[in-house]
């Protein structure tokens, strides 16, 4: 029976978005990995991280990349930034972003 409920609640936290976009994020571009697009100035970095797994189960690896652009969208405002993009991969739930200010966005 414990294993059951125990299964239950992974299969319904792995669901979950744990991170909501604030109204402030909304605006925040993700840009692709690569070039920076003319007309963005970078305005600094910004390191975010959420749980890659919780107890013995590593979470979707997906889900865990879509929080830590939602956090780094949340984060770029306070920067003075609209964009922001990947630095590299996601490492045991942690990524670094560049903020940039991008003209027309």
């Amino acid at each position: 029976m414990r294993v059951l409920i125990l299964s239950a609640l992974i299969a319904s936290t792995a669901a979950c978005t744990w991170v909501p976009i604030e109204p402030e994020g909304k605006s925040v571009r993700v840009l692709p990995v690569g070039a920076v697009p003319a007309g963005c100035q970078q305005k600094g970095e910004v390191v975010v991280s959420v749980k890659s797994a919780v107890g013995f189960y590593n979470r979707n690896p997906l889900r865990v990349q879509e929080e830590l652009e939602t956090l780094a969208r949340n984060e770029a405002p306070g920067a003075g930034a609209n964009a922001v993009q990947a630095q590299g991969q996601p490492e045991q739930g942690s990524q670094r972003f560049t903020a940039y200010r991008c003209a027309g966005n």
